[in-house]
């Protein structure tokens, strides 16, 4: 047995501590919608497609979303956390953040992980971290490669310390794995943001084989999110007008069989979830024009799930929705500044802060606190033409993994890894 199926066989995978969701930051590839202002990257044009027309009914339009005023609430936690402004100037990293903070650059695409033979992957996505009963943890990250079969997933291994002891892949063969979402039974899905896309069900030791999980629908996937309570896993859908699925597993557990449906909302806001028909794939139609009634978003990227409430990011119209699923209704939870592109998300659990990554804008993390401010916790600077992506707490909650996508990190440019540690 060599040194890494050993380090990767001799700890289990634990409880799921924190999701990007995916939370995520991936554009559209839809040639009809073009890249945004942002992407200033010449392999992201996105591969030709084919896809039926519209129909006449079905959908409901985007327009017709709630577009209620932005809702400040505040949930169970007792106090506010804020961390003040960034730092006049950037650390060695070129990281602006505030003061107690520091950064530690993980990994560069494209060259070996420090201590490891494996060469970490293109443009890093979204990615979730999973504790292991040793006291350590494991970062799963996607790379949205655009090369047809070049993307995947790879996966970081730290001790308790926070030392990264391996590094490895936990899935290939695949195209544009965007972002994902981590499942309590300690697996990772990766999400491929291509037309026609699968779910793909990874293991972050990489000991057992990933496998597609194509019941939750051909589409263009974003982001995904469990809900433990209710049973079922929320999908967001890469396009003008996307829609936001949620999967009803026959089993909890096993995503290999179920049913998909489709978020509808009224125009004060009110939730209820529609049948999919289909799955969607090859010669068959597109699931956002196969679930009668359903709503339409401008474009769905990152999902996280805070208790019972469910978050949303949509870059067409520059939004946070909020879902409160116990009550069925869905507002506006963030609108404007100082948050552009909001992409991947994640949330700490302690304070119930909401992490929001943007895609381009100044290239920063913005934290949005429970009773409703934003403050920016992290700019790249020197990244113009990137993304931030793959926000994601480690066990402790004292350590956050994130992206630059595309970084400008010399000889490669293709994107580099962080972890920001301090008193969170």
């Amino acid at each position: 047995m060599d040194r890494r199926h050993f380090l990767r066989t001799t700890a289990s995978v634990g409880f799921v501590v924190a999701v990007d969701g995916i939370v995520v930051a991936c554009e559209s590839d839809s040639p009809d919608s073009g890249p945004s202002a942002s992407d200033t990257s010449p392999t992201r044009s996105g591969p030709s497609t084919t896809e039926a027309p519209p129909p006449t009914s079905g959908t409901t339009p985007p327009s017709d979303v709630t577009t209620s005023e932005v809702t400040a609430t505040t949930d169970r936690r007792a106090e506010i956390t804020r961390y003040g402004p960034l730092a006049d100037t950037p650390d060695a990293n070129g990281l602006l953040l505030p003061a107690g903070f520091t950064s530690q650059l993980l990994a560069t695409a494209g060259q070996p992980v420090a201590g490891t033979d494996h060469r970490w992957h293109l443009f890093p996505d979204g990615g979730a971290c999973f504790a292991l009963d040793d006291g350590g943890w494991v970062y799963a990250n996607n790379s949205e490669s655009p090369a047809d079969g070049g993307a995947g997933a790879g996966a970081l291994r730290f001790d308790a310390e926070g030392n990264i002891v391996d590094a490895y892949s936990i899935l290939e063969g695949t195209t544009w794995n965007c972002a994902g979402g981590a499942m309590p039974w300690g697996t990772w899905l990766s999400c491929e943001e291509i037309q026609f896309g699968q779910v793909w069900e990874c293991d972050p030791l990489g000991v057992t084989a990933a496998q597609p999980r194509p019941v939750m629908g051909r589409f263009r996937h974003e982001a995904a999110a469990a809900d433990p309570e209710r049973q079922v896993v929320y999908l967001s859908e890469d396009e003008p007008d996307g829609l936001l699925y949620r999967f009803r597993p026959r089993s909890w557990g096993d995503l290999s069989e179920g049913e998909l449906e489709a978020l509808a909302v009224t125009a004060d806001g009110v939730m209820s979830w529609v049948p999919v028909r289909g799955t969607g794939g090859p010669g068959r139609i597109p699931t956002r024009y196969d679930a009668p009634g359903a709503t339409a978003f401008a474009g769905g990227e990152g999902v996280a799930l805070d208790g019972n409430i469910l978050y949303l990011t949509t870059k067409g119209d520059n939004r946070i929705s909020r879902l409160d699923l116990d009550r069925s209704q869905l507002t506006v939870y963030w609108d404007g500044e100082p948050l552009y592109g909001p992409d991947n998300l994640a949330v700490h659990a302690a304070t119930g802060n909401l992490f929001a990554c943007e895609d381009g804008g100044d290239m920063e993390v913005v934290m949005i606190t429970p009773d409703g401010h934003g403050d920016p916790f992290l700019r790249f600077v020197g990244h113009d033409g990137s993304e931030v992506t793959g926000a994601a707490f480690d066990p402790t909650g004292t350590r956050l993994i994130v992206n630059s996508q595309r970084a400008p990190t010399p000889p490669t440019f293709d994107g580099s890894t962080y972890m920001i540690s301090g008193p969170f």
